[in-house]
């Protein structure tokens, strides 16, 4: 593309006078380019050129070998600039970012360059020197965090000889060296709960498995006295943690070690198959059912498979490979009762709903301990893809209420999913009067939690009672009224069958509640101007 344009003869002859300058600035121009094509995120201007000057394999930190940012956008020729806004440093146009991608020879081993690059900033004296315990961030380090972050993404993608002696160097007391703790508060990661006050170290050997670089795994793993079952911070073994962020070279050579337990689980009870399955790495996943001591369909502490964990997230590859499993149930209900279906309706997986659909085991009105099916899940989250499949089927029972009597017309209602209250009030099987145990119906429910629309939908039907009292004499217009709902009231106001001076049980009426509760926009729209506001007794 930028050769059609003529980008491309630009852009070369523009390199060419970079590379073509006097040593030291050929290199600070080339290198600089390096680092904006291959980063991990934008540097600003202090961190550049702080990476600009580690000498790799240096203990020491040159302040005199720190350019000048002025000095780095002369070397570049152009081609460089610093943003304004964000003074973070950036090429002149993403073209040139196309073109330098396309020409990687530029820059040789640019991956690996900045691996050692990194890692030589977090050996040196300087930054060894600053405790894991400081707070705010030490001044005049300015590129400790992106080499503290970074480093194993760079060194995973092309690991030399030297980046492999320098981690192995990093980790000899890594879990008291300050990038640990900067690592760990990387957010991108996929930590689950930390635990930032435990004892428990962050060792090299974490590390490593959370960038997932097998070569140097080993060489800590075959260290004497390693112990691979050492939790961290998050409360998570090795294997758990391969397993997680999905590091399928890490996991096959922990597997294949006689002292690794494959159903360790970490303090929430969760093994690495559980991990694997909801992050939805099917390679970890298809290794670790290879094995014939794993069990696939084993519960955790709250009764959650790994066929659970990845419904819940919509892994729908994953749950394929676990339902084609005989020894998988696909309707094992967790210890709150909630099958998988149950857990897909209500995330809104409707893949994985139609998979689990399709199984003759799953019972698609099974109700949890609460008495709530998959529709009416599906319906308080709004869910309409979900809730039309459920509805097209001849199963299902769309007025299966739970212990409290609510139906999934009451639970879409009161959440204000007009969507779903439209496709429920389509069906000729559904009541929209019908009252739960309290005796409130779900245009009760909708007035009380403020859903206007909702309300305004089911003012609309023939069959609904617009005054219709729940067991305490309260009707939608005094619930409207108590809870200040402005718009609800003026619905029900403009009701010839609603009595805005009804008597609830304690003989309150609604204005009552509003001039109890302060609501003075309600008293207004209950009582004219001219009359005299009562004092609650």
């Amino acid at each position: 593309m930028t050769n059609g344009l003529g980008l491309g003869d630009a852009y070369g002859a523009m390199l060419d006078r970079v590379k073509g300058q006097d040593g030291e600035k050929s290199r600070l121009g080339m290198a600089t380019l390096m680092w904006i094509s291959h980063w991990e995120r934008p540097l600003d201007a202090d961190e550049l050129c702080h990476a600009l000057a580690v000498e790799i394999g240096s203990p020491h930190l040159n302040s005199d070998n720190v350019p000048s940012i002025g000095t780095v956008l002369t070397c570049c020729q152009g081609l460089v600039t610093v943003d304004k806004g964000a003074s973070t440093v950036r090429l002149i146009h993403h073209t040139l970012q196309e073109y330098l991608r396309a020409h990687l020879e530029l820059f040789g081993t640019a991956h690996a360059t900045m691996a050692e690059t990194c890692l030589s900033y977090l050996n040196s004296h300087r930054v060894k020197a600053l405790s894991i315990h400081s707070s705010p961030p030490p001044q005049g380090v300015p590129f400790l965090k992106y080499s503290s972050q970074y480093w194993g993404v760079h060194a995973k993608r092309e690991l030399s000889d030297c980046a492999k002696s320098l981690a192995l160097k990093l980790f000899e007391d890594y879990s008291n060296h300050i990038s640990s703790k900067i690592l760990v508060r990387r957010q991108d990661l996929c930590w689950y709960p930390i635990r930032y006050g435990k004892v428990s170290p962050f060792s090299g050997l974490h590390c490593a498995l959370v960038f997932g670089i097998v070569e140097i795994v080993a060489s800590l793993v075959e260290v004497e006295g390693c112990d691979i079952t050492q939790i961290n911070c998050a409360d998570n073994m090795p294997l758990v943690w391969a397993a997680m962020n999905g590091h399928e070279g890490v996991v096959g050579m922990l597997l294949g070690r006689h002292d690794t337990n494959p159903n360790q689980s970490g303090t929430d009870g969760k093994t690495p198959l559980d991990y694997a399955a909801g992050n939805g790495h099917e390679g970890v996943v298809k290794m670790l059912l290879g094995r014939h001591d794993i069990n696939p369909d084993n519960p955790n502490i709250f009764g959650q498979t790994p066929l659970y964990y990845a419904v819940l997230r919509g892994q729908e590859g994953v749950v394929e490979m676990l339902l084609r499993r005989d020894d998988v149930s696909p309707d094992r209900a967790d210890g709150n009762g909630k099958t998988p279906l149950q857990c897909a309706a209500k995330y809104g997986h409707e893949g994985v709903v139609k998979l689990l659909l399709g199984r003759d085991e799953v019972n698609p009105n099974k109700p949890d301990v609460y008495g709530q099916t998959l529709l009416f899940d599906a319906a308080g989250s709004g869910h309409e893809g979900v809730v039309k499949i459920l509805l097209e089927r001849h199963d299902i029972d769309p007025e299966k209420p739970n212990i409290y009597g609510q139906t999934p017309l009451h639970r879409a209602g009161s959440r204000g999913h007009q969507g779903v209250v439209k496709m429920l009030l389509g069906r000729h099987d559904i009541n929209p009067d019908k009252p739960n145990i309290f005796g409130q119906t779900p245009l009760y429910s909708a007035a009380l939690h403020g859903q206007g629309g909702v309300v305004k939908i089911l003012l609309g039907q023939d069959s609904i009672n617009p005054d219709k009292a729940d067991n305490g004499g309260r009707t939608p217009l005094q619930c409207a009224a108590r809870c200040g709902r402005e718009g609800v009231v003026k619905l029900l106001l403009g009701r010839d069958d609603v009595n805005p001076e009804r008597l609830d049980n304690d003989g309150r009426t609604p204005l009552w509640w509003a001039v109890r509760n302060g609501h003075a926009g309600v008293v207004v729209l209950l009582q004219p101007p001219e009359s005299v506001t009562p004092i609650p007794a």
